[in-house]
């Protein structure tokens, strides 16, 4: 899925991360600095912005891709309305996690890591969210819901729709 990066809506933001950069130039670790600005100002790394910071930052985009790919915190993509978080870790694993991220893949039409072409939703596989007496468990714009099952992933979706 492509999308179209809106220069002139965002000049505003864009202005925030040239300041911020020129600001912090010379910290250490200020690519990581750049890239978590970048992510709290847009939701996500634009591939436009990660063009910008490898100008500003005399750094090649190589090296910024692999660092925005590396860590999971960060996103390539815009992320949706409602952000789906699914536990992933030990007890949630154990107690189905896995059928439960299949079963919101399905009901979306999205694969993990995926926004829908509507924007509403996104999925993201995690680990702990600190609700294992709740497993399975998964989190929607912060809000846990537990003890899960294929039936009520599906009341929940549809109470979002």
């Amino acid at each position: 899925m492509k999308f179209n990066f809106n220069w002139e809506g965002n000049r505003n933001k864009i202005q925030k991360l040239m300041d911020f950069m020129k600001e912090n130039r010379s910290k250490k670790g200020i690519l990581m600095m750049a890239l978590h600005e970048t992510q709290d100002l847009f939701g996500y790394i634009p591939l436009e912005i990660m063009e910008l910071i490898s100008k500003e930052l005399k750094t090649p985009l190589s090296e910024i891709y692999g660092v925005a790919t590396f860590y999971s915190q960060f996103s390539l993509v815009p992320k949706g309305e409602n952000v789906i978080g699914v536990c992933l870790g030990t007890a949630c694993y154990v107690k189905g996690g896995q059928d439960i991220l299949a079963k919101l893949e399905e009901l979306l039409a999205i694969k993990e890591g995926q926004t829908t072409p509507d924007g509403k939703f996104s999925i993201d596989a995690t680990r702990c969210l600190g609700a294992c007496g709740l497993a399975p468990v998964m989190m929607i714009n912060n809000k846990i819901y537990g003890k899960l099952t294929l039936d009520k992933v599906e009341e929940i979706i549809n109470s979002y729709r």
